[in-house]
């Protein structure tokens, strides 16, 4: 045996800073620009199929057109055809929400499947990040 030993190989030099973040996938052609965009690679793991599940859990949404704050004589008073006056008029936004929160408001429209249901065109929504 020798006792000189050859030389270790060099380490490969650590960048001094993190490796820049892959750049964001564009919207796709024809999307707006305030729409999320269509992320091309899907987490495959486990965690990311548990993650994913929440978003088949079905979720009550209310659509609020106003309140009113009867008194509860006038409450015990009231018969078929009496009208119940709201806070709003007829062309204020209604307020769509999960549980307690304003997730979004718009406009109510009527469907235009001769059905005689009425939807609710959105006018505004709330940026989720706020919810998070």
């Amino acid at each position: 045996m020798s006792d000189t030993q050859a030389p270790e190989p060099a380490a490969a030099p650590v960048p001094d800073t993190a490796p820049a973040p892959e750049a964001a996938p564009t919207p796709e052609a024809g999307a707006a620009a305030d729409e999320p965009p269509i992320l091309e690679q899907r987490d495959t793991s486990t965690d990311g199929k548990y993650r994913r599940a929440i978003f088949s859990v079905p979720v009550d949404v209310v659509v609020s057109v106003g309140h009113a704050q009867p008194a509860i004589g006038e409450l015990l008073s009231m018969r078929r055809d009496m009208v119940l006056p709201l806070s709003s008029r007829m062309d204020d936004p209604v307020e769509i929400l999960v549980g307690d929160r304003v997730i979004a408001r718009g406009e109510l429209e009527e469907m235009g499947d001769d059905s005689g249901r009425i939807g609710v065109r959105l006018t505004e929504v709330v940026d989720v990040s706020d919810l998070v």
